[in-house]
């Protein structure tokens, strides 16, 4: 069941403890949908300039992602973000972030999306979410994803986008600041009680909580020794999480739990290496093999 996205493709600059890149292929949207083309055919929806390199639309519709959506505005810029990632490599400093087109038009769904059954809204102005969600009515499965920013100062907007979606993807600081609870575990609850039917909060290195009426549990990182980028992640795990549950047409509790494996495992990919260059070279094969490893580690 092909997967509708909506979100955010970037020019990144990144640095790390070791090496620099400049200029690479990024943003929500493009780390979700490569994720989620190695389980189903993906639609993208997102704006970009006149400055967008062809060769990154080819790269994009070779994994069976449809760009008819990926509107090229003439005279515009692509979005842009520069950062540079502490030794650590969970803490980052963001260094420069150019909007241009992000934010600056409404999003306008293609027709050929309208009738889209599994929708993510990746991290935008929860008003934006709307207006996106508004434009696929037979939707079946929508999730969304949110920052600070929207928390501290678009919260009423917030609140309303939860009550009509069905999960949220989040990360652990997120959730704190969102219910004001240093417990992960009530943050979780507090959170789904807001509106969403079941709430995911991501925890980088290590792994990710969920949250329904019915279950509440971990699953862990997978470990990965070397870490390269950590940039996209988090998206990566969207992507697989929710390409997993298109290719299913189920969202029950099995299958989400078996999701939420998936998505942690195409993330540990997207870590080895900047921008996609690591997801490139990997296919559904390899993601089946690592799952194999992740089945045995958590087996006791």
């Amino acid at each position: 069941m092909p997967l509708l996205v909506w979100g955010s493709v970037a020019l990144d600059s990144v640095e790390t403890p070791t090496a620099k890149r400049d200029n690479v292929l990024g943003g929500s949207a493009i780390f979700f949908s490569y994720a989620a083309s190695y389980f189903t055919a993906v639609k993208l929806v997102a704006d970009v300039g006149d400055d967008w390199p062809g060769e990154h639309t080819d790269l994009l519709e070779a994994r069976n992602i449809d760009t008819r959506g990926l509107n090229v505005l003439a005279g515009e810029k692509t979005f842009r973000w520069r950062g540079k990632y502490m030794p650590n490599m969970n803490d980052r400093e963001t260094l420069e972030v150019h909007l241009n087109v992000l934010g600056k038009y409404a999003p306008v769904i293609p027709d050929e999306y309208r009738r889209s059954r599994f929708v993510f809204l990746g991290n935008g102005a929860p008003a934006t979410q709307r207006k996106v969600l508004e434009q696929v009515p037979d939707a079946e499965l929508v999730v969304a994803d949110t920052m600070d920013l929207w928390i501290k100062n678009e919260r009423d907007e917030l609140g309303e986008l939860f009550r009509r979606i069905d999960g949220l993807v989040l990360n652990d600081a997120e959730a704190r600041l969102l219910t004001g609870d240093e417990n992960l575990v009530r943050a979780g609850h507090a959170v789904r009680e807001m509106g969403p039917k079941f709430v995911v909060i991501k925890k980088g290195e290590h792994g990710a909580m969920f949250f329904s009426a019915d279950e509440t549990y971990v699953m862990p990182a997978y470990p990965t020794p070397d870490v390269v980028d950590p940039t996209g992640a988090g998206d990566s795990f969207a992507g697989g999480m929710m390409g997993y549950l298109a290719e299913q047409l189920s969202f029950g509790p099995r299958t989400l739990k078996t999701a939420l494996a998936y998505g942690t495992l195409v993330a540990s990919f997207t870590v080895e290496d900047f921008s996609l260059d690591r997801m490139k070279q990997i296919e559904r094969p390899d993601v089946e093999r690592r799952m194999e490893q992740y089945r045995r580690m958590l087996s006791f």
